[in-house]
């Protein structure tokens, strides 16, 4: 270097940037066997909704009896059946539909992993399996199933694009288990019963609804045509009309039922309960939470407590006091 040039000092080097270290994305799930995503296809979780088999039976003090027991639960496994295969035919139907969906598009058919010819083959295996378990009942309870498939094919193939109709129409599944149960075993269905279970179907379904116009935002026409119709005051509407119709209609129901000289009003105290239960789902409802009501019912340890209370009292009415 020449004199008289000063060396110019080393540069320091530069301090190294903190960056925060980031956190890896958790892996995804392992794609599930070809037996376990099938059985999930069949949506096992959805048949808590058969439960309402043993509804009628249940009101009518029957179920004590072994003989009875076992054919309503032949009637339980027989909608077990028959649902999971509307649901694998319903899911093929709707593949795009669902794949457009934000929650839909985990399901086995339409995530790719279970492929549309299973579905189907096995979709038409259980109707058929689930149509011999009617037939060995008695030939009006395959009727019952039967206008099952009749009320499902329709909404997939056309009801559920129509305005309340799509509503009246799943209202109607809860509404044909409850009456299958009691045509399995040869019992006559109140009036009061009837109402209840009608309107209560409606008061959920709706709640369901208002789920997932909540949940799909300004997406719910593209994926559910009906929901772009609806509004949000008009689902709270149908749920609040329906709700005080199945409360009213249980209050005249117990009354009626209620021996004169009981001398603990097992039937009147259900009330409670029921209209808590009616009132805790309805708060549930308007916080988002309906989109699927067995999930919410299963999920929720209150309505589980008040159901399990409606159930022991209203059953001691119905098998010790008479």
């Amino acid at each position: 270097m020449a004199e008289g040039l000063e060396t110019l000092p080393a540069a320091e080097p530069a301090e190294a940037t903190a960056v925060e270290p980031r956190t890896a994305p958790p892996p995804a799930p392992p794609p599930p066997s070809k037996l376990g995503a099938l059985i999930r296809a069949l949506r096992p979780k959805q048949w808590a909704k058969n439960v309402l088999v043993f509804a009628a039976p249940g009101a009518a003090g029957v179920l004590s009896h072994g003989h009875t027991l076992a054919r309503v639960g032949i009637a339980f496994g027989a909608f077990c059946l028959i649902s999971s295969g509307t649901y694998l035919l319903n899911d093929v139907r709707d593949l795009e539909a669902d794949r457009r969906h934000p929650t839909k598009r985990h399901r086995m058919i339409a995530a790719g992993h279970v492929g549309e010819r299973l579905a189907l083959v096995t979709g038409i295996a259980l109707i058929a399996a689930a149509l011999g378990l009617g037939f060995v009942l008695r030939l009006e309870f395959v009727v019952v199933l039967l206008v099952y498939i009749v009320i499902t094919a329709s909404y997939t193939l056309w009801l559920k694009h129509e305005p309340v109709l799509d509503i009246v129409a799943i209202a109607s599944g809860f509404i044909v288990r409850a009456v299958a149960g009691g045509v399995a075993v040869d019992v006559p269905l109140s009036r009061w019963f009837l109402i209840v279970t009608s309107f209560g179907s409606l008061f959920m379904v709706s709640g369901k609804r208002h789920g997932e116009h909540i949940d799909l935002g300004d997406d719910r026409g593209d994926v559910r045509a009906t929901l772009g119709v609806y509004s949000r005051n008009y689902l709270q509407y149908v749920w609040t009309m329906t709700s005080g119709v199945t409360v009213a209609a249980y209050c005249l129901w117990a009354f009626a039922m209620a021996p004169r000289h009981a001398s603990v009003p097992l039937y009147e105290l259900s009330i409670v309960p029921f209209v808590t239960f009616i009132l805790r789902y309805a708060m549930l409802l308007e916080q988002g939470h309906g989109e699927s009501p067995e999930d919410l019912v299963l999920g929720d340890r209150m309505l589980l407590a008040l159901a399990a209370i409606w159930i022991a009292v209203f059953g001691s009415g119905v098998y010790f006091l008479r």
